[in-house]
């Protein structure tokens, strides 16, 4: 039995070897999450859904504000709707020690709702999000997040690495995903129709949250002792705007309330939807995104400049 134990011993040895040497390669396109929870901890911050991780890029931030270094922390509705949850994780990925940052809290309907169906927060659709039970945030490689997230084989890890093609939903280290797909005018139309079918359906089960904008306002307290706070709604294409404006037509007077309660200022760019392209209509393409965040950060220069 020991010479057993002793031999099976250097297959275990060199499996968790081989674990370790593939997971070095995890990188933006393993998957849609996984450099969210690698380091360093960041003083300036982006928060929010799927909206706000495609249109709204670090870097050009960090040109305009000078001496900042952004990380977009937005997931997607799913994972990262505003909640305790969220909340829980934002305080883990900032840096303890900021007193001077900069942070960006996207907002639409869609993160400050709740399915009509959901009686208890232990139902909430983020419980099943790696948000929930990640500890480390500054990591990398992140071998917590792939034992518990990465359900594939870490052999892709190596196969997809980067080093040999970016894919074409690509998730920067400063957490911006970067999407590359065709936007001619005949291919945006049908992602846009199936959008706007997907987002009509979609808003029959749901309603605005009270424990939403609850931690929302949490959310806003707590970083205010940490910085400057800034809410930012974003726009999505004609079509999905006339939805959430049907379906919540008061939102940025709610927003606006809130903003003015906190003490915060509220970009709402909501009513510029002709001046971008949307991959999907919901989503804005990259180099839209380039010109909505300069003005995010043209915004956030002249506050500064006023106050």
């Amino acid at each position: 039995m020991k010479k057993f134990l002793f031999k099976i011993s250097f297959y275990i040895i060199g499996i968790i070897a081989v674990l370790l040497f593939l997971g070095t390669y995890a990188d933006g396109n393993t998957d849609d999450n996984y450099l969210h929870f690698t380091g360093p901890k960041p003083s300036d911050m982006i928060m929010g859904d799927s909206r706000g991780s495609q249109a709204v890029i670090p870097n050009i931030l960090d040109d305009k504000l000078k001496g900042r270094k952004f990380n977009n922390f937005s997931l997607n509705i799913t994972e990262s709707p505003y909640g305790q949850i969220y909340f829980e994780a934002i305080k883990k990925k900032l840096n303890p020690d900021t007193k001077d940052g900069i942070f960006i809290l996207t907002v639409d309907p869609w993160n400050l709702s709740i399915d009509k169906n959901v009686k208890e927060t232990k139902d909430l659709s983020e419980n099943n999000s790696a948000l929930a039970d990640m500890h480390l945030y500054d990591v990398k490689p992140n071998y917590e997040y792939l034992l518990k997230h990465y359900p594939e084989t870490w052999f892709n890890i190596y196969r997809d690495r980067e080093a040999l093609a970016r894919s074409s939903t690509y998730l920067h280290q400063n957490g911006w995903m970067e999407v590359n797909v065709n936007v001619e005018p005949d291919t945006l139309k049908k992602r846009q129709d199936r959008k706007v079918a997907d987002y009509t359906e979609f808003v029959k089960s749901q309603k605005i949250s009270q424990y939403r904008l609850d931690a929302f306002e949490d959310i806003i307290d707590y970083l205010k002792t940490k910085g400057t706070v800034y809410i930012v709604r974003i726009p999505g294409f004609k079509g999905i705007m006339e939805i959430e404006n049907k379906y919540s037509p008061d939102f940025s007077k709610r927003i606006e309330s809130i903003a003015h309660k906190k003490g915060v200022r509220f970009f709402d760019f909501s009513q510029q939807s002709d001046q971008y392209i949307f991959t999907d209509g919901n989503h804005m393409y990259k180099e839209s995104g380039k010109v909505f965040t300069a003005r995010i950060a043209d915004s956030i220069l002249l506050d500064k400049k006023n106050n």
